[in-house]
């Protein structure tokens, strides 16, 4: 059974930082792309910053110059380091991770992790 478990969650005041770290556990083949996304209250799901086995990255507008996506393969752990936070950054993050569980291509599925609470407060 593939678990993927946030931490890292947390209150900071605007202009602070914060690093979330995401877990992936059990039997798999491979992890393809990794990613954040996060959902303010009453707003839908949206994408925060991806990146690819390979290490290419990508980031939604708002958060380009002030976040950082990384990965640890061998750790199977993925990384968002958030800094200069704002208030619009609230929301509950979640981790995401398209994951084989075996050498076949049609094998590859969605995982979600629970999601961690970023609450931007003075």
């Amino acid at each position: 059974q593939v678990q993927l478990v946030e931490s890292g969650g947390g209150l900071v005041q605007p202009g602070g930082s914060l690093r979330l770290s995401c877990v992936a556990s059990g039997n798999m083949f491979r992890i393809n792309d990794m990613g954040w996304y996060r959902q303010a209250p009453g707003k839908e799901r949206e994408s925060v910053a991806v990146i690819t086995s390979g290490g290419s990255t990508n980031y939604a507008d708002g958060v380009k110059d002030r976040f950082t996506i990384s990965r640890d393969n061998a750790r199977r752990t993925v990384y968002l380091q958030m800094n200069s936070l704002k208030l619009e950054d609230t929301a509950v993050y979640y981790c995401n991770a398209e994951i084989m569980s075996t050498y076949s291509y049609y094998s590859r599925r969605d995982y979600w992790g629970q999601g961690t609470q970023v609450t931007v407060s003075s």
